[in-house]
């Protein structure tokens, strides 16, 4: 559009009369120009696009979620919810250095345990590369655990979603009536006001609340193994004779200062598998467990066949006895019957 040229009041009387009338033209012309053109073909064809009222990445939260506390519960929340078998130890100040000898040996153990399984043909069981070691704070684990024991987010309603003919839309694409403010009962994510008051109730416990006390650490495995898990706690809780420590021959490095100064400060309290605590000794018996899952597995269907076949002997020997005991009843009425007729017999028989 032509820019419009303004001009003062005081310039009127200076520009003649007879330049009125030439004027006019100008004027209607670019008021002309300045009219909207008619929408194109594409913009009659296509909606515009949905602005999004947060980022999809960080809904709002009822926790700032710019803390380091937040940042940590999100963390704990995830490692919850991905590990099904979790070991928790009690340390006493250990040294970076110390740490990261530990974490070596775990991880090697680990790797071996790894070419073992795949030794006997099992080459997707690569849980090595997932099992972590590392220091959690008790106050936000517990809070972290609480959001995954008793929140449940399925449970509450979902966020309406506008028809694709709804005047007050501006686009076809079904949006869901969210509110950027954390007091919308739709979000459903772990820092949310709903999950906040899912768990404020002082009432409800856990049965880690007795483990989640003092300086805490964690080793979390991706799958439930046995495998791993003895070989992890040979290297972290060593105990003979199921759980023997590696020998010197076999592993020098166990034996470093760092290693052995580490686990002097290491205390083995329980284990969270599948959602159920166990203490030490029960900890010891999942990892005791011959052949890993498969091995439990086949135990379990060996019980059920047993438990199956003294089922039908069960059965079978009832329905045995119950024969045995009428063709005995039908054998004795028979020798009776042919002694009476013997008898009876030898009466017309004589004389």
């Amino acid at each position: 559009m032509p820019p419009r040229i303004r001009l003062c009041p005081g310039c009127h009387r200076a520009i003649p009369r007879t330049h009125w009338a030439n004027l006019s033209p100008y004027r209607y012309a670019s008021v002309a120009a300045a009219v909207a053109p008619a929408p194109s073909i594409e913009q009659m064809t296509t909606s515009i696009p949905p602005i999004a009222r947060y980022p999809p990445t960080q809904p709002p939260s009822h926790r700032p979620p710019e803390f380091r506390k937040s940042q940590l519960h999100r963390q704990y929340t995830s490692l919850l919810r991905s590990s099904p078998l979790m070991l928790i130890f009690q340390h006493n100040n250990l040294k970076a250095t110390e740490w990261m000898a530990l974490r070596r040996e775990v991880a090697q153990a680990a790797r071996k345990v790894d070419g073992s399984i795949a030794a006997e043909g099992q080459a997707d069981a690569n849980p090595a590369d997932g099992i972590k070691v590392q220091i959690i704070q008790a106050g936000i684990f517990a809070a972290a655990l609480r959001i995954v024991e008793f929140f449940r987010p399925e449970s509450l309603p979902e966020a309406s979603s506008p028809h694709a003919s709804d005047p007050a839309t501006q686009s076809s694409a079904e949006l869901a009536n969210t509110l950027p403010t954390p007091h919308d009962p739709s979000l459903r994510h772990g820092l949310s006001r709903a999950a906040h008051d899912a768990v404020a109730n002082k009432r409800l416990s856990l049965a880690l609340d007795p483990l989640l006390c003092g300086p805490l650490a964690v080793v979390s495995f991706p799958t439930v193994s046995p495998q791993h898990l003895k070989a992890v706690l040979s290297i972290l809780a060593p105990s003979a004779p199921g759980y023997p420590a590696p020998t010197r021959r076999a592993n020098p490095g166990y034996y470093d200062s760092s290693v052995q100064d580490g686990l002097q400060k290491l205390l083995l309290l329980g284990a969270r598998v599948e959602g159920r605590v166990f203490d030490t000794d029960g900890t010891r018996w999942v990892g005791g467990i011959e052949g890993g899952r498969d091995g439990l597995r086949g135990q379990l269907v060996a019980m059920l066949q047993g438990i199956g076949a003294g089922i039908t002997t069960t059965l079978e020997s009832t329905g045995k006895s119950l024969y045995f005991t009428v063709e005995s009843r039908r054998g004795m009425l028979e020798d009776e019957q042919k002694e009476k007729t013997g008898v009876d017999s030898g009466k017309s028989a004589a004389p």
